[in-house]
Formats: C-alpha cells, sequence, structure tokens
C-alpha cells in the first residue's frame, strides 16, 4: 500500500513537474468606460494588472466596446478603438453595440483597430464571405503555447445592416473548427458575444450548446452582452467565463498544458475587480486617457439626494425607481396617457450628489428621441404579455400591471390605464423612445405599427428630458415603485 501511495504522488508530481502555465485576460462590454468610477474600474487599472502578470499572455475582449459613454459614443466608436489599441489588445469580437452606428461607422472602427476582429458567423451580403477585415479565426503564440481563438458574433445589432449579415453561430462553429483541426493547436478558444445565462434579452442563449456539442474540440468559452459574472463554471470539461461590464473588472484564466506534448490539460479563472487602490493605474495609460475625455462632461444639472438604482429592492416590484423617474419625466415631454421606457436603455444608477453631463450620458449613452402614437387595448395586452417573462423589458408610466408567473407563463394579467381596467377596443396614446417605438430590439412588437401612424416629439431626446428633470426637480429622490406587481 505504501508503494502505491508512493507511485501516485510520484505520477502526480510529475505530472505537474511537466505543465507549462500560460495566461489569457478578458473583458467584455467595457462599453466607452475609459476612467474609474468610485474608485474602480479604466484602462489604466487594467494596463497595471497587465504590467505586473507575465510578460507574454492573450489579452481578449468579447465585444460592445464601441458606445456607452461620451467618448465613445462622440467619436463613434474610434476613441475606444484607440485606448485598446494603446493597451495592447490582440483579438475581440462583434458586439451588438458595434452598429450603434450603422454600417456606415462600423467599418471606420475595424479600420483603426490593430487587432483582428474575430467572427466566423459574419459575413458580406454582396459576396456571401467574411469580410476582408475580419477573420473566423486566428491562432496565437503565447510564449511557446499555440492557442486558436474562434469568434461570433452578436447576430442582433442595435441597428439593422444592408451590408452584413449574421449566420446561425453553432454551424459556423463547426466548420470553423474544422479548419482550426488542420492547425493542431494546444488550446483552442471560442470568443462570443452572447451569455450563458440570457436573462437580460428574454431569450434562450446557444451559448451552454458549445460544451455539450463541442466539449472535445474545445477548452474554453469566453462570453459576454448580458453583463454577468461567471467564473469557474463548467460544461462537459469546457470553463466558462464572463466578467461583467463597464471595466469594472478583468478575468484572468491560468490554462495548463504538457510541457512535452503541448496537450491542454486545465484551466480555472479568476475575478480580479479593478480597485485603484489595490491595483493601481498605469501612469502612461492613465495620461494618454485623459487626452481623449470630452469637453462640457463637469457641467452640473442637479443633484441626487440618494442612490437612485435601475432596480427595485422589492422582490415582487419588476419597475424600479430610477427607470420609473424617466418614464414620468417622458411621458410629461410626450403628453400622452402612456410612457414605454425600455430598462436596457438605463445603463448605470444616478448616484448620490452632483448629476453631471457625463451622468447622464452614462445613464443614458443614446441619442434616441421620442416617438408617440395611438394603439389600442388589444395591442397594450399584447405588448405587456410578450414583455414580463423572464424579467420586465419595460418601465411604464400611466400604466400600471399585475400578474403572476405559472411556470414561466404569464397568468392573471391585469393592465390599468387612468385607473380603469384597459378595453381591447379603446384608442390610448402611447409614446416611447425612437429605437424602441420603431421596432428597435425588444421594441419589436411596434412593427405592426405603421410608421406613418407614428410622429417624432420635436426637440427632446431621453438625455435631454433627463438634465431638464434634474434642473426642475432636484434634489431628486428615489419614486416609489410598484408600477409592475408579480403576485405569488
Amino acid at each position: 500500500m505504501k508503494k502505491l501511495s508512493l507511485f501516485l504522488v510520484l505520477a502526480f508530481a510529475s505530472v505537474g513537474l511537466f505543465a507549462k502555465t500560460t495566461v489569457i485576460y478578458h473583458t467584455s462590454d467595457t462599453h466607452g468606460f475609459f476612467y474609474p468610477k468610485n474608485g474602480q474600474g479604466g484602462f489604466a487599472a487594467l494596463a497595471e494588472v497587465l504590467d505586473e502578470g507575465p510578460d507574454d499572455y492573450l489579452l481578449l475582449d468579447s465585444g460592445d466596446f464601441s458606445n456607452g459613454t461620451a467618448e465613445a459614443k462622440n467619436s463613434k466608436g474610434l476613441k475606444s478603438a484607440a485606448l485598446m489599441n494603446a493597451v495592447g489588445y490582440q483579438a475581440t469580437t462583434i458586439g451588438n453595440h458595434e452598429f450603434d452606428f450603422r454600417d456606415a461607422g462600423f467599418e471606420p472602427i475595424l479600420q483603426n483597430l490593430k487587432f483582428p476582429v474575430l467572427a466566423a458567423n459574419f459575413l458580406e451580403r454582396k459576396t456571401g464571405k467574411i469580410p476582408p477585415l475580419i477573420l473566423p479565426y486566428k491562432i496565437f503564440d503565447v510564449d511557446g503555447v499555440s492557442i486558436a481563438v474562434i469568434g461570433l458574433a452578436n447576430r442582433v445589432p442595435t441597428n439593422d445592416d444592408k451590408t452584413y449579415k449574421f449566420t446561425k453561430p453553432l454551424p459556423a462553429l463547426k466548420k470553423a473548427l474544422k479548419a482550426v483541426e488542420q492547425e493542431n493547436p494546444d488550446v483552442v478558444v471560442v470568443l462570443v458575444h452572447d451569455g450563458l445565462r440570457d436573462v437580460k434579452h428574454g431569450t434562450q442563449a446557444y451559448v451552454g450548446k458549445i460544451g455539450k456539442k463541442f466539449g472535445d474540440e474545445v477548452n474554453i468559452v469566453l462570453g459576454g452582452h448580458v453583463h454577468n459574472i461567471v467564473q469557474n463554471e463548467y460544461i462537459n470539461g469546457v470553463l466558462y467565463v464572463e466578467s461583467g461590464c463597464n471595466l469594472q473588472n478583468v478575468s484572468k484564466i491560468t490554462v495548463k498544458t504538457d510541457d512535452e506534448t503541448g496537450k491542454f490539460i486545465s484551466a480555472k479563472s479568476e475575478l480580479i475587480p479593478l480597485v485603484i487602490e489595490k491595483v493601481g493605474q498605469d501612469e502612461e495609460i492613465a495620461k494618454y486617457a485623459e487626452t481623449l475625455k470630452e469637453p462640457g462632461m463637469d457641467e452640473v444639472f442637479g443633484k441626487a439626494e440618494e442612490n437612485i438604482t435601475r432596480f427595485s429592492t422589492e422582490p415582487t416590484h419588476k419597475d424600479g425607481p430610477l427607470n420609473d423617474w424617466i418614464a414620468d419625466l417622458s411621458r410629461a415631454a410626450a403628453g400622452t396617457q402612456i410612457f414605454v421606457h425600455n430598462n436596457g436603455g438605463t445603463r448605470v444608477d444616478m448616484e448620490k450628489g452632483p448629476v453631471t453631463r457625463r451622468d447622464t450620458t452614462d445613464i443614458h449613452p443614446f441619442d434616441n428621441g421620442v416617438v408617440k402614437m395611438t394603439v389600442d387595448g388589444k395591442f397594450l395586452k399584447y405588448f405587456v404579455k410578450k414583455s414580463l417573462l423572464p424579467r420586465s423589458l419595460f418601465t411604464y408610466s400611466g400604466m400600471t400591471i399585475t400578474y403572476r408567473n405559472k411556470n414561466g407563463k404569464v397568468k392573471d394579467l391585469q393592465i390599468m390605464v387612468d385607473g380603469k381596467p384597459v378595453e381591447n377596443n379603446k384608442k390610448y396614446t402611447l409614446a416611447t423612445n425612437s429605437y424602441i417605438g420603431y421596432g428597435g430590439s425588444e421594441g419589436w412588437p411596434f412593427k405592426k405599427i405603421k410608421d406613418s401612424e407614428k410622429q417624432m416629439v420635436e426637440g427632446v431626446t431621453i438625455r435631454s428630458i433627463l438634465e431638464n428633470g434634474l434642473k426642475t426637480q432636484s434634489p431628486v429622490k428615489a419614486v416609489p415603485t410598484g408600477r409592475i406587481v408579480e403576485f405569488k
């Protein structure tokens, strides 16, 4: 027995002796957050973590870097590209917000990036081929370890594109894996702008199927899009990692391969919060980031008396105080009975204290106007029912909702407008932001209403409404929630 134990110890020791360690860093959904917020985050902090790590590593991003702050928005993603170049990213994939500036804005971003954009499921409509500035995959040599990285783009861009098309990700991955196999890499990574659990967008993501279907060929899946944090989750031996959003954290993936054969042994991840007091900042990147700052962002519009959050602390309340407040302001500006506000358009909470233009841009970075229309009660019922589960996609002003969730289906739905139940044939005036109102993303039910029946509200955007509300109502307090209630 002692001889057997000694043999096992020596066997495991020999495995460790000949194992080589390689490091991959991962971010996603940075959304133009170049600078620290409340002492955490930013590219200078990321650069300092990289400086303290091994000399040779792989730095990857899962997309959605082009828009989300004043710097990203006003430069149409070009400042994001410049800063990512400076930090030394080695590859990214295509997020839905890479199309915030439409087709015309997408190609300049590609041209300015000094590292490859990977997307095996992304084709030109005219040729049916992967565009010249895109690669399906790339093989990287990291300190002698061959790492294949295959990209998969998000298939639902924020704006309809006429130049490109997106194919189904799993067949595209299968095709790319066949090509990768010919190059015999030591490690295979899938870099994707989708998440393992997509509750945020109300859709069932395919990402978990990568491990189930390709567990013998793929070692690591790096995801994003849903702003979740996922560490050390495995499906069929495949490591899944997601790193949150707004560059608050970076994931460090440690990969072990056999030093003699190059064969993959294992991978594990660690989330590193980019807390400035703990990790510091790279001085050169910090100085460069300062040169990219947009002017006028320090203008103060008002004050928040408390932290005003996007989500309610009441488990049964599916509306949040910040979204409620924005919806109320917008309904008043539109002069309609109802306002529909998409929760996904509110990107961060409003923090206690003075609120600047940078803050309002971070809260709502999009230049959406307001569109109004008349709908009947039947449409309202259809729209609300489609948007409640698995989580409420919208907040409403002028309308209250109660329902039950029975096995993932909406039951006992009651919708009230002006204190009365909604009637199928009754007409109601409604407004929403222009992106949603013309059928973008989760606003697809509005495509049922003809554009000729919609009218833009002149001279306002959601952000200008927000800034005017701060001017006229400061100090702002959180409004009571309870407009959307799920009964048990």
